[in-house]
């Protein structure tokens, strides 16, 4: 089936060069969204190839199933990217992937639904999860979470510099007159306790971010799927990760850096390459989008991509 994709993904070109799919291969594609990669990949592949996809989000899963669901090569589950290595041992492609696809954060369709609760740009429930059918919401969250505890997610989760005076003010309104239900009530009151404005960007942003980031264990899952890739993939096999956060850009470019490196040894002691048993090796630098991508959609203005090749 030919992919037909109304709006391509942030890094579009640069992460399909990077995964560089042969016709024969087997991919993942840990956040389907609305398959804007996964079309690209399924396209690329022959006969032979695999594509295995996975989404947190219920409907993202449910437009791939219906768009792609009568092609053969292509299996999509609903879940997270942590589970890959235990999606792959079902299938018995374990230890025999050619590449891994993760575009982390939110997706457009995420932010334009009202009704999914992570855009301050319009009001709707104050949800936030990715999988709105189970865990916890934003909302009831910040229902019952202790004044300190939301101040330590703004903080480190948004690098939010105003955090305990957000985190202040959003108790006082709870305790005033209820919890925060709708993302118009929360984003006005990160406004109102926000003292200056950064240039460009609403008060509220970082505030929907951290939030959303803890609500849906978005970072303990990306080390968790990293902590799998020395398994997942096969020799030659590689990951392209584009982030949209400096917390999350971090951990890759961490990890990505660890396994170059390889094995430790104590200071001064001399080893050879081979000695140091290097697993991966980084795929050039990190790539960022051209301005002209950005004035287009303004959206991947932060994205950066990594990736890597595991080596053996």
């Amino acid at each position: 089936m030919t992919a037909s994709v109304e709006h391509r993904p942030v890094l579009f070109r640069e992460a399909l060069e990077a995964l560089s799919v042969r016709p024969d291969g087997i991919y993942m594609d840990g956040t389907f969204g609305r398959g804007g990669h996964s079309g690209a990949v399924l396209d690329a592949l022959g006969p032979k190839g695999r594509l295995f996809a996975v989404d947190k989000d219920p409907a993202a899963v449910a437009w791939g199933l219906a768009h792609y669901g009568d092609d053969a090569r292509f299996v999509i589950e609903q879940g997270s990217f942590a589970g890959l290595l235990a999606l792959a041992g079902r299938h018995g492609v374990a230890g025999r992937v050619d590449g891994v696809l993760l575009d982390l954060g939110v997706s457009s369709p995420q932010l334009d639904e009202a009704g999914r609760g992570f855009s301050f740009q319009q009001d709707g429930p104050l949800d936030m999860r990715m999988d709105n059918t189970s865990g916890v919401s934003a909302r009831e969250w910040l229902a019952v979470a202790e004044e300190r505890e939301i101040a330590e997610v703004l903080r480190t989760l948004g690098e939010e510099r105003f955090a305990r005076r957000i985190a202040r003010r959003l108790v006082m309104a709870r305790e005033a007159g209820g919890p925060v239900v709708t993302t118009r009530q929360l984003a006005d009151l990160v406004a109102s306790a926000v003292p200056s404005r950064e240039k460009g960007k609403h008060p509220a942003t970082r505030s929907f971010q951290a939030i959303r980031i803890f609500v849906n264990r978005e970072l303990e899952d990306l080390a968790a799927c990293l902590g799998q890739m020395e398994t997942l993939l096969a020799p030659g096999g590689r990951l392209v990760v584009i982030s949209f956060h400096s917390l999350e850009d971090r951990i890759v470019k961490r990890y990505i850096r660890e396994m170059a490196r390889g094995d430790d040894f104590p200071p001064g002691v001399p080893v050879t390459e081979a000695q140091r048993n290097p697993r991966m090796r980084p795929l050039g630098r990190a790539v960022r989008p051209t301005e002209e991508e950005v004035a287009d959609n303004p959206r991947a203005r932060s994205a950066v991509l990594r990736a890597a090749e595991r080596l053996h």
